[in-house]
């Protein structure tokens, strides 16, 4: 018998593909049966309070990170922040962590929306629409172009604006984060109080 050909209940009967037995987490291909949809845990979070009842089963691994299953070829040209579509390339395969349908609870790799027959694949135009917002809500506008990071100092197709530094003679600065570094800046509340400050005082002369 092949991996991921172990029968578990009725609804895997029901299933075009069938997840792994009751013991562990297996490697299943993504783009034979099923593409997926990885999103960040802040992002992935609220795009699934978004969806409500409109989600498919959804994976969650021991990070945090969201995994929704979508039709293979429904989402190649999507380009979002902290998201990426897993699916099979022309060079290579590319391998998505599937639990048992029994594991519905962490620790570890499990389902956060139980996989069933009937729930199963999130319509990809839905699924893009909550990233989208969710983007926008967590994330805040999308800057144009790459930008360099401040904290590792390489430019960055996917940049979060993670602070504008306001001066008294001028624009100010933005300061921008790649992905991994977005949580990981810490903004000088003092500072920016006193830039605002004298940015007001400038303005009450003139």
């Amino acid at each position: 018998m092949m991996p991921g050909e172990i029968v578990q209940s009725n609804d895997a009967c029901r299933l075009p593909w069938t997840p792994p037995p009751a013991v562990d987490v297996e490697a299943l291909p993504a783009g034979k049966w099923w593409d997926s949809v990885r999103a960040a845990p802040l992002v992935g979070q609220r795009a699934l309070e978004l969806l409500g009842d409109d989600t498919g089963a959804v994976i969650q691994d021991k990070y945090g990170t969201l995994y929704w299953l979508i039709e293979v070829g429904s989402a190649g040209s999507w380009r979002l922040r902290q998201v990426r579509v897993l699916t099979e390339l022309t060079d290579e395969c590319t391998y998505l962590g599937v639990p048992p349908t029994s594991r519905t609870e962490g620790p570890g790799t499990h389902w956060r929306v139980p996989l069933s027959a009937d729930h199963y694949l999130t319509d990809a135009f839905t699924l893009w629409e909550a990233l989208t917002e969710a983007d926008r809500a967590e994330l805040g506008p999308v800057p144009q172009g790459r930008q360099t990071c401040y904290r590792c100092e390489l430019p960055t197709d996917e940049p979060v604006i993670v602070d504008v530094q306001h001066g008294c003679s001028s624009a100010g600065r933005t300061i921008y984060a790649c992905p991994r570094h977005t949580r990981t800046y810490h903004r000088d509340a003092v500072a920016e109080a006193a830039a605002r400050r004298r940015a007001f005082e400038r303005g009450s002369i003139r």
